[in-house]
């Protein structure tokens, strides 16, 4: 007699695992948009983009991105005189930050002045601290810097 349910009428195997705790899909990409005013501002909305991930980042890869957006928003501000946008995105795979600005002068690599008047550190970190870093312009006339950093 047929019976759907036995397991010699089942076309499924009755072998099949169970998912596992470590087999959970990852949680769907999450996303912050900012403007910050200050270098602080973007840190702290950095710091709760990131506290709010999970799983979280660890302790030295959150102190990365902070680095990174830190670095870029202080850029755009002193650089372009405005941060037109902050966005965060954290997937799977990578943390990604893009700052938007309304200048469209590409940034320079220079000698850092090792005196501390006229900077030139943040960028070269930026580069060092990120996996990718692109330039992009912008239709607006201004530009996008997106760097991108491994989860």
């Amino acid at each position: 007699m047929y019976h759907p349910h036995h397991p010699s009428h089942s076309n499924h195997s009755t072998h099949a695992q169970r998912p596992q705790a470590h087999d959970k899909p990852f949680p769907p990409p999450a996303e912050c948009d900012s403007r910050p005013q200050l270098a602080a501002d973007a840190r702290d909305a950095a710091y709760g983009f990131l506290a709010g991930l999970s799983p979280a980042p660890s302790p030295r890869r959150t102190q990365d991105v902070i680095l990174v957006v830190s670095e870029l928003v202080a850029n755009a501000l002193r650089h372009a005189g405005d941060v037109t946008s902050l966005r965060l995105r954290a997937d799977c795979r990578s943390l990604q930050v893009a700052v938007d600005d309304p200048s469209p002068a590409q940034p320079l690599d220079r000698t850092p002045d090792l005196t501390g008047r006229t900077g030139g550190f943040g960028w070269p970190m930026v580069q060092r601290l990120a996996e990718k870093v692109t330039v992009l312009p912008r239709p607006d006339g201004g530009k996008t810097i997106r760097a991108v950093l491994a989860r």
